[in-house]
């Protein structure tokens, strides 16, 4: 009886392969998600005002809530199967940083979060960061 040493060999490889790539994803995700200097600088320049939230909560709703929760907590019906958990829309941290930042961080996205330059328009993640903003005032 001949060993198939090939396609152990193969398998093996495979398996090494998923766990180098996994455990490099890992470690990136784990590192700070810090949004470049001149992206932090930048200022929303949508106004905050009553017909902009209502817009932005029916985009937030659509295509933050899923994750974040309804009320931004970061406790939506796909939270726990994510890694790294969603922000939690309310908390000092996330009142700390800066419009721009927000607005990088939204645009680019980062595993498991999509890129919203690609779905949303520039404006429409301006009002989704004025929208962020409300949910710490709730």
């Amino acid at each position: 009886m001949k060993l198939q040493t090939p396609k152990i060999k193969l398998s093996a490889l495979l398996i090494a392969i998923i766990a180098v790539f996994t455990s490099s994803f890992a470690r990136a995700q784990s590192k700070p998600w810090i949004a470049p200097a001149a992206a932090q600088a930048m200022k929303n320049p949508v106004a905050s005002t009553p017909d902009v939230l209502k817009a932005a909560k029916t985009l937030y709703v659509t295509n933050c809530a899923p994750c974040h929760g309804e009320k931004g907590k970061g406790d939506g019906p796909a939270a726990a199967s994510l890694t790294p958990h969603p922000a939690d829309h309310t908390s000092a941290a996330l009142r700390n940083e800066p419009d721009g930042s927000l607005f990088w961080k939204l645009s680019e996205g980062r595993t498991p979060m999509p890129q919203y330059k690609k779905i949303l328009t520039e404006t429409q993640r301006w009002q989704l960061i004025d929208y962020i903003r409300s949910l710490s005032k709730k």
